[in-house]
């Protein structure tokens, strides 16, 4: 007879209710560390998309992510005549704001040259950009269609291609347009801005700029020599695609996975608090009970395994139903949520653990109780 499941069965709604609120709360650490990932996805996803094996900035910075940079436009055929280099190509990038259909909607813009790296790699429905101008390729996050058209600063562009899962490292839906409409967008003053610097007789800045310059380099050419010719440059940095991604996490998902770390530890401590005082009450509710079996001569071994299995039963089931509960709903929360078995596994482990520590509160309620206590009223 298991005694355990019998008292289970005895309790069964208070026994359920419990398991529901331990699952909301291990639902929620699990979802914690589905957020993080999804940090760390949706950080990389932009870098990752050109294909590039070496990111060149503006001397002194840590490319267009992490911090501003600037370059001129034509040092992208400079970068090009690098021995070694395959392929290379000019990238801007920014976030705009503009009103669409009764609502502000927040891009991240992203300008390329056509036929070059930086162009989105996959196409979901539509084409890619074949006009020089006023045509562009969203993401679906953006709720854009194909032949719907945006106002972007002063032009109407038209979508004609759609992308999925493109977002930026803040979470903003990806758009892209060609690299002239992009600078036109980043770095041309409107027309009372650009009269008032004529009338101060500064001639307005050109707008031949380019936040990065993405290359590729031929098979069996080691990226760091070209990233270490490319520096030669005094006006330049270099950094290789690892490099690129390590600073990114560093510089934008760092805190991010520290706040997220720290609250996750908070709730496992809460968990474990809460499991410990649930069997605590539990046991204290069958103190007449566990005399009488010390009275009848039980050995201790079958009260702590009563106490240890029940904690077992309210972790296993917490665990399960919550990691269900967030399988379920993750596609619907606004910002990506990865999950992984090895994560939901690891979190399995950790409950156990914390659930047989948790028990050790009602096994020493358990193990004082007076066998007497059975005799009395």
């Amino acid at each position: 007879m298991n005694l355990a499941l019998r008292d289970v069965r005895h309790n069964l709604g208070r026994f359920l209710l419990t398991c529901l609120g331990l699952s909301l709360l291990l639902g929620v650490v699990l979802s914690m560390i589905g957020i993080y990932r999804g940090l760390v996805d949706e950080a990389l996803i932009l870098v990752r998309a050109p294909g590039a094996d070496l990111w060149v900035v503006e001397s002194g910075t840590r490319g267009p992510f992490a911090e501003s940079s600037r370059i001129p436009g034509d040092e992208r055929d400079s970068v090009a005549r690098l021995a070694g280099v395959a392929d290379a190509g000019s990238l801007t990038f920014q976030s705009v704001e503009t009103p669409h259909r009764d609502r502000t909607l927040r891009l991240y813009v992203v300008g390329h040259e056509v036929g070059r790296p930086g162009a989105p790699a996959r196409i979901v429905a539509g084409r890619p950009i074949t006009r020089g101008h006023y045509e562009m390729v969203a993401d679906r996050r953006t709720g854009l269609t194909l032949g719907e058209r945006v106002r972007l600063g002063r032009h109407d562009y038209t979508v004609v291609g759609l992308t999925d899962g493109m977002v930026a490292s803040g979470g903003d839906p990806v758009v892209f347009l060609t690299l002239l409409d992009s600078q036109r967008l980043q770095f041309d003053l409107d027309p009372p801005a650009a009269r008032k610097e004529r009338a101060r007789g500064s001639r307005p800045a050109g707008t031949d700029i380019v936040n990065a310059v993405v290359a590729r380099v031929l098979p069996g050419v080691a990226v760091q020599d070209v990233a270490d010719t490319a520096a030669r440059w005094k006006h330049l940095s270099a950094l290789t695609q690892g490099q690129q991604e390590a600073l990114l996490l560093q510089s934008v998902v760092e805190k991010a996975r520290r706040q997220i770390g720290l609250f996750t530890t908070i709730l496992l401590a809460v968990s474990a608090v809460i499991i410990a005082l649930i069997l605590y009450t539990l046991t204290m509710d069958k103190v007449k009970q566990i005399a009488t079996l010390k009275l009848i001569g039980a050995p201790d071994r079958i009260i702590v395994g009563l106490i240890v299995q029940q904690a077992l039963a309210l972790g296993v089931t917490g665990w399960s139903v919550g990691t269900a509960l967030i399988v379920l709903v993750k596609d619907h929360f606004p910002r990506r949520v990865v999950l992984t078995p090895e994560d939901a596994l690891l979190l399995g482990v950790g409950v156990l653990v914390i659930c047989v520590a948790a028990s050790g509160l009602g096994v020493r309620l358990a193990l004082k109780v007076d066998p007497a206590t059975a005799l009395g009223g």
